[in-house]
């Protein structure tokens, strides 16, 4: 890719080369997950207990554990880390008050670090971690460190609506759009900012990275943050497919290829493909497939549907897609074959998960009204813009060289 990829450094990589200097004397607690390791895949957690200098006071699990081998929306438990026997502390239980550090667990710490990789979709849930843990921090006046590392989708472009007060939730925390744009970095100090967190924050920045990078251009590994987050391709496709969660259709989990593919035992492929293709959707083509999940939805039975290849990933709407894809799954299910969750996601029960997703009942109300899809997104253009106006002084890297 050129000798600028090869530069990429993230935040962890930048302090590893500074001996983690500013931690010198501290003792230090860590929210990780298996994606904080450096270019040598050394695990955050290992160097900071080897750091001389530098207590490892506490480790703290967000969803899917410090490992990663929980599954979505299965709480995790307090443990003991068994590689650095400190203990390690959920942030992601059976109550949203699970969510945030316990003002216990922080007493006796100097400093908290953040260091895991995002996605770039609102709906990921670190980066709400992060948030609530800033905010804990800030009120026992413990300094938080984020240790920033790479938006794999780029950092230009924002596609989607901002989540209305109604339908804030774990997967919406926030007022961000679909695809924000931002690194992690970034979105902590939009959030201490706007939410008066009073937190005492520093980004660790990155060397190298440019705005306009995808994945493939940093030259850096790609470490699945959570069991169905396998690929670079998973998190392109992810800001429209992962409201499929929000449906009875299976959005390929139990499969090899989560949100690229889905559908469901009821599904006509080729009335579906035939349906997408009026859409004249950029940037992506899709392929007749069949799977059978292993877990989830329709756990061992064969659903027809259909795989998302996309094709110009600089075109590709992922959201745009994604409420395509739903609003042609609802028309071809009618009868009952097609449904949206009823029960109660990321611990809110009195909102359907779709308008949680969604961060507004209109993209459900205008399916079942029979909406185009243009109107379905209407109003969505003039909210990104806003919120690249209110990003914009809180971002870090430039783009172009």
């Amino acid at each position: 890719m050129g000798e600028d990829v090869r530069r990429v450094k993230t935040g962890l990589d930048v302090w590893v080369e500074q001996g983690f200097a500013p931690l010198k004397g501290k003792r230090v607690g860590a929210i990780v997950n298996p994606t904080s390791v450096d270019s040598r895949f050394r695990h955050l957690a290992d160097l900071l207990a080897s750091a001389p200098g530098v207590k490892l006071g506490a480790l703290f699990g967000p969803e899917h554990g410090i490992r990663g081998e929980a599954q979505y929306m299965v709480a995790v438990d307090d443990v003991r880390d068994r590689r650095t026997n400190v203990p390690v502390y959920s942030l992601y239980g059976s109550t949203f008050e699970s969510l945030s550090p316990r003002p216990e667990w922080l007493e006796g710490l100097d400093a908290l670090v953040f260091d895991i990789q995002d996605v770039g979709s609102r709906y990921y849930t670190y980066v709400y971690t992060m948030a609530l843990a800033m905010k804990a921090a800030g009120k026992a006046k413990v300094p938080f460190y984020v240790l920033d590392r790479p938006n794999p989708l780029n950092g230009v472009t924002i596609e989607g609506n901002l989540v209305g007060e109604r339908y804030r939730s774990f997967v919406g925390l926030y007022s961000l759009p679909n695809r924000h744009g931002m690194t992690a970095g970034e979105l902590a100090r939009l959030f201490n900012d706007e939410q008066g967190f009073g937190c005492e924050l520093t980004v660790v920045p990155m060397e190298g990275w440019r705005r306009e990078h995808f994945w493939s251009d940093t030259g850096l590994p790609f470490i699945p943050p959570s069991p169905n987050m396998p690929t670079p391709d998973t998190a392109l496709v992810y800001p429209g497919m992962c409201q499929g969660e929000g449906t009875n259709v299976s959005e390929g989990r139990g499969t090899c290829r989560p949100f690229e593919q889905f559908g469901a035992p009821w599904v006509d492929t080729d009335a579906l493909l035939a349906r997408l293709e009026r859409e004249k959707l950029p940037g992506v083509s899709f392929r007749a497939v069949g799977f059978t999940p292993t877990f989830d939805k329709y756990k061992g039975e064969s659903c027809s549907g259909a795989f998302i290849h996309v094709t110009d990933r600089q075109a590709f709407l992922p959201l745009r897609t994604g409420i395509a894809i739903f609003q042609a799954l609802y028309e071809l299910g009618r009868g009952g074959k097609f449904a949206w969750r009823e029960d109660a996601y990321e611990f809110v029960d009195d909102v359907p998960a779709f308008d949680l997703l969604c961060g507004t009942d209109q993209v459900r109300k205008g399916i079942e009204a029979g909406w185009p899809l243009d109107r379905l997104l209407e109003g969505f253009e003039t909210q990104a813009r806003d919120f690249a106006k209110r990003r914009e002084r809180h971002l870090l890297y430039a783009q172009g060289s």
